[in-house]
């Protein structure tokens, strides 16, 4: 047993030093074990709670899950303080200077009127600072393991700003439409190596599309699956009260109760609107 004093409250110094101690000769086997490999599964998990606290409004779920986003913080920075590459107090370093250097507006004399400014400033403060002299570059400095529609979107976002062939709803659209079109074409001739380059061409301009409308892609997808679930949970339980399998219903019962069911949903969330 490690003496260590109990407290009401603690603060990040206490949390370094927790984790300090698991990792110590006399702490946890499994924590002495982990690598920054073998955990960071848990680093994307622990992210995504927090988003889905965000999503659900919930301060007392959003307290503990970024609690553990910070745990994972702080337990792979530690890793690296062992083998004496850089500290908590260097990562926080960095990160204060990243943002003191990136708001000229507000820590010195750059004057700005605009929030698009302000965005205008950080992208060429950052290409600046990351050495970034191509356009090329930016987009390959998007994470390559971030959700392949997110990422899509946010290429699509950095080439817009120099590119000028997706700026209107009309050519995105005209994009989205000739990708239809090859990868019908590709289905017809039942050919599969077109087919799966049509529809992640398909998938790709449809995040473009939705960086020119201004919407989100992952999460309107998210939106509509959650929405996909809620409606498929709605017919099962129409069929099971009629004593029937989802199985048995025709092509035509099924697409007259989903329209049904689409068409209830959508009015009863006017009503709450």
């Amino acid at each position: 047993m490690i003496p260590y004093e109990m407290k009401e409250h603690y603060t990040i110094a206490d949390l370094v030093q927790i984790v300090s101690l698991l990792r110590s000769n006399e702490g946890c086997p499994w924590d002495k074990e982990q690598t920054h490999k073998s955990i960071r599964t848990d680093l994307i998990e622990e992210t995504y709670e927090v988003i889905e606290a965000i999503d659900q409004e919930n301060p007392a779920m959003l307290q503990e899950e970024l609690g553990d986003l910070l745990l994972q913080v702080v337990f792979h920075t530690q890793i690296e303080h062992e083998k004496q590459h850089f500290s908590l107090d260097d990562v926080c370093t960095d990160i204060c200077k990243k943002m003191i250097i990136r708001h000229p507006h507000v820590f010195s004399t750059t004057k700005v009127d605009s929030t698009e400014e302000v965005l205008k400033n950080w992208d060429a403060i950052k290409q600046k600072t990351k050495h970034q002299s191509t356009y090329t570059e930016t987009l390959e400095a998007v994470s390559k393991t971030l959700p392949a529609l997110m990422r899509a979107q946010k290429v699509c976002k950095r080439a817009v700003k120099d590119n000028h062939r997706f700026l209107s709803n009309e050519s995105a659209l005209a994009n989205v439409t000739e990708c239809k079109h090859t990868l019908e074409h590709a289905m017809h001739m039942e050919d599969k190596f077109q087919i799966e380059r049509a529809m992640g061409e398909l998938l790709f301009c449809c995040a473009g599309m939705a960086q020119v409308l201004g919407v989100e892609a992952e999460q309107v997808l998210t939106d509509t699956t959650n929405r996909f679930i809620t409606c498929f949970h709605a017919m099962e339980q129409a069929c099971m009260k009629q004593n029937r399998s989802m199985d048995s219903l025709s092509h035509g019962e099924w697409n007259a109760l989903w329209e049904h069911i689409n068409h209830t949903m959508e009015e009863s969330q006017k009503d709450e609107t």
